[in-house]
């Protein structure tokens, strides 16, 4: 059994010497953050939320503080997936392994993107609780793997009305149907047909979003790090 407890970062061992430089570049060309769209960022977020995250890593606000919001759970989920990656669980197969493994560079591509496009505004490494993870045990890993993807995929799409920028919304929409892809493929290895059930997606074929102080709180067992959402847009 083992139940670590971790500090993320990119050069943590198990992860592929680099993620994607060209896709970092092209994210970056979609960023370029600067001192105006903080300024303006800033200008659109609702006054500090008295949300329970109101001391710790200053997630910051306007588009900065979504960008970090998602940092933040992309981070999360990386360091799982690392995990998972370096300490396969018993029976697992070979084909598990490989998509396991891409859906890890996946989310390792998403935390240096959003790493390198918020520059000295980013979040520092989130030292994360897997505690309650048993990493052996494949019913463990795969219940804990289908919380993180279906509650990525809600996040994005309740952030989405969140952000000001029409390039970080293209973005996101960008991610999110990465993240739900994986939700699929996660949920079908538990219970195979389950990829869309009513548990996500609803009569009108919608699926789930979240407010973020609802993603940050059920993430909160899973992060160590105490983080600031103070400034947050909320609604």
């Amino acid at each position: 059994m083992i139940k670590p407890e971790s500090t993320v970062d990119s050069t943590e061992q198990g992860e592929p010497s680099q993620a994607s430089s060209v896709s970092r570049r092209k994210f970056l060309r979609y960023a370029g953050l600067s001192g105006g769209l903080v300024a303006a960022a800033a200008a659109c977020s609702k006054s500090k939320n008295d949300n329970g995250f109101n001391s710790g890593a200053y997630m910051g606000s306007g588009d900065i503080g979504i960008l970090n919001y998602a940092y933040a759970l992309e981070q999360l989920e990386a360091a799982f997936y690392t995990q998972v990656a370096l300490t396969p669980y018993s029976g697992i197969t070979a084909l598990e392994t490989a998509l396991l493994t891409d859906i890890r560079d996946h989310e390792i591509a998403h935390r240096e993107f959003f790493k390198k496009a918020l520059g000295n505004s980013a979040l520092p490494s989130l030292e994360v609780n897997f505690s309650s993870v048993t990493f052996g045990s494949r019913d463990s890993v795969l219940a804990t793997a289908k919380t993180f993807e279906d509650l990525g995929v809600s996040a994005y799409n309740g952030a989405g009305r969140l952000i000001v920028n029409s390039d970080y919304l293209e973005l996101a929409g960008k991610i999110v149907s990465v993240e739900a892809r994986h939700a699929a493929y996660i949920r079908d290895l538990i219970s195979n047909g389950s990829f869309a059930d009513s548990s996500v997606v609803d009569a009108s074929g919608l699926d789930k979003s979240r407010k973020p102080i609802e993603v940050l709180t059920m993430a909160k067992p899973f992060i160590k790090t105490a983080l600031n959402a103070s400034d947050l847009p909320s609604y």
